[in-house]
C-alpha cells in the first residue's frame, strides 16, 4: 500500500486558517493536491493565499470571513457549505483564548469561548456532515489542545471548551459511522504561535521548553501530518479518537 497522501480534485474547509497551526495545514493540504477553502476574522484574505494560489493555477484557495460569534452563523455555515457543496474534509481548527482566574472570569467571556471552540464546531459538523453523509464519504478533524486533557492556572474556560470539543469529538463519531463519516480530534501543545508567543512572552515560553521531554516548543508544521493522514483516504478504520501531538508534555 502506497503512504503517498493526496487530496487531488478534494475540496477542503479549514477554519481560522489564516495563521498559525491552521495556515500550516491549509498550506500543506494545497501543496497535496487540494481545493482549499480557509476562514478568519478579517474582511481580506490573507497575503499567503494569494502567493500560493499563484504557484498552482489550476487549483484554487478561496478565503471566506466567518465570525463564529455571529448571530448569522447557522446561515452563514449554511451558505458556505451550500456553495462548496463537495467538500470532502472539514478541519474545525478556529479557537479563542483567555486567561483569567475563576474569580475573575466573565460572563462574556466564556460565552465567547464556548461560541467559538465549541458551538461553531458543533454547528459546522451538523451542516456539513449532511452533505458527507449523502455521499457515504467524509472526514472531520477537530483541533483541541493538550488544555482540553490536562490544564493551567487560569484556563477554566479555555480547558472547559477544548474538554467539550473531544466529548463532541466521541459523540459525532457514533452518529456518524454509519455513513462513514469519520470524525477525529487533534490536541497539540505549545507550539510556536503568535497566539502563544502573546500569552506566554520569551520568558514563558523558555520555561515551558524545560517541561516538555523533547526540550521545545511544537513548529506548526509538527502538528500537520496527523492532521492530513486522519483527513485522508489512507484512514478507513480511525474514528472517534483524540490523539496528543506535545513532545511527550502531558505523560510528564
Amino acid at each position: 500500500m502506497s503512504l503517498n497522501i493526496s487530496f487531488d480534485n478534494q475540496w477542503i474547509l479549514i477554519t481560522g486558517g489564516t495563521r498559525g497551526i491552521g495556515k500550516a495545514i491549509a498550506q500543506e493540504f494545497f501543496s497535496c493536491g487540494g481545493n482549499i477553502i480557509i476562514t478568519g476574522t478579517s474582511t481580506k484574505a490573507p497575503n499567503w493565499a494569494t502567493d500560493f494560489q499563484a504557484t498552482k493555477p489550476n487549483q484554487t484557495i478561496v478565503y471566506k470571513q466567518i465570525d463564529f460569534t455571529s448571530k448569522r452563523i447557522e446561515q452563514d455555515l449554511a451558505d458556505l457549505v451550500s456553495k462548496y457543496n463537495d467538500i470532502g474534509v472539514c478541519v474545525n481548527n478556529a479557537g479563542y483564548n483567555i486567561v483569567s482566574d475563576i474569580r475573575e472570569v466573565k460572563k462574556e467571556d466564556i460565552s465567547a469561548l464556548i461560541e467559538i471552540n465549541l458551538i461553531g464546531p458543533a454547528m459546522l459538523t451538523s451542516v456539513i456532515s449532511r452533505s458527507m453523509a449523502e455521499k457515504k464519504y467524509g472526514r472531520i478533524v477537530n483541533i483541541s489542545s493538550i488544555f482540553g486533557i490536562v490544564s493551567r492556572k487560569g484556563r477554566s474556560s479555555y480547558s472547559s471548551t477544548k474538554s467539550g470539543l473531544i466529548g463532541l469529538t466521541r459523540a459525532c463519531a457514533l452518529d456518524l459511522a454509519e455513513d462513514n463519516v469519520l470524525v477525529n480530534c487533534v490536541c497539540p501543545g505549545f507550539t510556536k504561535t503568535e497566539l502563544t508567543k502573546r500569552i506566554l512572552g520569551n520568558e514563558g515560553i523558555n520555561e515551558i521548553s524545560k517541561q516538555i521531554p523533547l526540550g521545545r516548543l511544537a513548529e506548526p508544521g509538527d502538528i500537520v501530518p496527523i492532521v492530513l493522514f486522519l483527513s485522508s483516504k489512507l484512514n478507513t478504520y480511525i474514528t472517534g479518537q483524540t490523539i496528543t501531538v506535545d513532545g511527550g508534555f502531558v505523560v510528564t
